[in-house]
């Protein structure tokens, strides 16, 4: 029998509002992308951003993935999982928790020490989407271009 392989390539987030999401995502946190493309179809506008290691990051309006799917639409809950952003320090956390703030996020919780001896804190974007950016001092990350 064939196992899955670990090739996740691309994560995707309903949204309610494409343009709002396109903002927050590209102006905001400065993520690149082209923009929403497909909107020529029906169910068909979506939006890609750039990430590491050629991940990407999609935005797709919830109706639409309900369409697709067949599944109907549920009130988000923001439990359901997170997003993890690691960075290389403390200070790197408090500027990507103070970006998200400025583009329109909401802190859940604030930077903090954990327990485990790390630098992390949540925000929420305008869809609930919950964001936990952390600093892991056993992780090195190495920035990419």
């Amino acid at each position: 029998m064939a196992e899955m392989k670990p090739r996740i390539t691309l994560v995707t987030i309903g949204v309610d509002d494409m343009d709002r999401a396109l903002r927050f995502y590209r102006d905001g946190m400065g993520l690149p992308t082209k923009g929403i493309v497909g909107s020529e179809f029906e169910h068909g506008a979506v939006a890609f951003f750039d990430l590491q290691g050629g991940l990407k990051l999609g935005i797709w309006p919830r109706k639409s993935i309900s369409q697709d799917t067949g599944l109907p639409i549920y009130l988000p809950s923001p439990t359901e999982m997170t997003l993890g952003h690691n960075v290389s320090s403390k200070d790197e956390v408090d500027r990507v928790m103070e970006q998200a703030r400025k583009a329109g996020a909401e802190i859940i919780k604030p930077a903090q020490d954990t327990f485990w001896g790390g630098y992390a804190g949540y925000f929420q974007d305008p869809d609930l989407h919950l964001w936990e950016v952390v600093w892991n001092p056993q992780w090195q990350i190495e920035d990419q271009a």
